[in-house]
Order: C-alpha cells, then structure tokens, then sequence
C-alpha cells in the first residue's frame, strides 16, 4: 500500500512541477515588448512587482472580464501588482489594429492599465515571452483560449496560471495575488 502511494505522489509531483523548480535562462523582466500605441515597454521596469499577463480578445464571450481585470488593477496597482493585457488575434477574436483595439477598451471598459500592441501568444509566431513560459513553466503556460492568465512572481518566474474561466477577481486569484503583493 506505501509503494503504491509513494509512486502515485511521485507520478503527480511530476506532472505538477513547480515554477521554482524550473531552470530559467532569462527571467520575465529582461523581456520587452510593443504596447499598444506603439512604444516599447521595457519589462525591466516592472520589476520587483507582481505581474498578471492576459491575452485579450475584443469580440470573445469572455471580454467582460476586462472589466475584472479594470477592477483587480484598481485595487492592486498602489500595492505592486501590474495588469498587462496582451490583446490577440491567436484565435481569430480580435479587432484589424492597434487603434481599434486601443479605442475598443477606452469606450467600452474605460481600460487603463497597459495593453501591448496585437501579439500571436501561441504556435511559432508566438511573442518570445510565451515560448519562454511555455519553456520555463510546460503546456499549462500555453494560452488555451482568450483570457488566459500567467501570473509573474516578484523574481520574474511564472508563479501559476489560470484557464480563461477564471475570473480576474475570483478568490483565486485575489489569494494568491495577496499573499505575493
């Protein structure tokens, strides 16, 4: 009975790694990206601070969660945290440009934390930072859908996910995100 307990942990300790086992090469902050007028954010500038990446969508059934993500930003950002909305056309659910985008989340959710510039987050094209936590962290960093949420810990390594069901301001997240602010 021991041996068959031992070798089922074994089994799911594997399957379940852990960001901080992972041996990083580079960390989230050495990374930059386009934001979404066109300007290059230079991720080392949020450094030392907790991070939520969400690839976004415009014309998804899940894009009322902007108003989530607006919501954990104001309550979060005077604490540490940065909301980075990664808008994408990866699954076909996305406005033409940058300038729709942007107007998109001004008009309709009254957006302000930072938006990148339209970013494939899967596949080849896929921006540097998801090959990287696909790398660092396995499949389970590889957006399934729009809203897919990767949160960054205060050292730049993935410290979980999240499936786009998960809402932005569900106990969840919010436990998670104190205990790391």
């Amino acid at each position: 009975m021991n041996k068959l307990l031992i070798i089922g942990l074994t089994i799911t300790m594997f399957f379940f790694k852990n960001s901080a086992l992972a041996n990083y090469d580079k960390i989230f902050f050495e990374f930059k990206i386009d934001s979404i007028t066109g300007e290059t954010l230079d991720l080392n500038e949020y450094k030392d601070k907790v991070i939520l990446i969400v690839n976004t969508a415009s014309y998804c059934g899940f894009t009322k969660q902007y108003t989530e993500l607006q919501n954990l930003w104001d309550k979060y950002k005077s604490k540490g945290l940065i909301v980075l909305g990664i808008p994408s056309n990866s699954f076909n659910q996305e406005q033409n440009s940058n300038s729709e985008v942007k107007k998109f989340c001004e008009v309709n959710f009254n957006i302000n934390f930072p938006l990148t510039t339209i970013t494939d987050v899967k596949g080849e094209n896929a921006h540097e930072i998801y090959k990287w936590a696909k790398k660092n962290y396995g499949k389970s960093a590889i957006p399934k859908w729009n809203f897919y949420k990767i949160l960054i810990n205060k050292q730049g390594k993935i410290e979980d996910t999240f499936s786009s069901f998960t809402n932005p301001m569900s106990n969840k997240i919010v436990k998670k995100l104190e205990k790391m602010l």
